[in-house]
């Protein structure tokens, strides 16, 4: 992999993580909202799950 390709991948690590933590934090102070970020982050782990592959190419 290209020097490029690592540094796009790792700020997509950086950025994954941090929504998935900002979600987290909304969860634990406004509990109402768990169902509705529990919707997000399934549809989160389906990005993640057709982007890794798309990545490691």
């Amino acid at each position: 992999m290209s020097t490029l390709a690592l540094l796009v991948l790792l700020l997509l690590v950086l950025v994954t993580g941090l929504v998935v933590g900002v979600l987290g934090y909304l969860a634990h102070r406004h509990p109402a909202l768990a169902t509705p970020l529990l919707v997000a982050l399934g549809g989160a782990a389906v990005i993640a799950a057709i982007v890794v592959p798309l990545a490691t190419r």
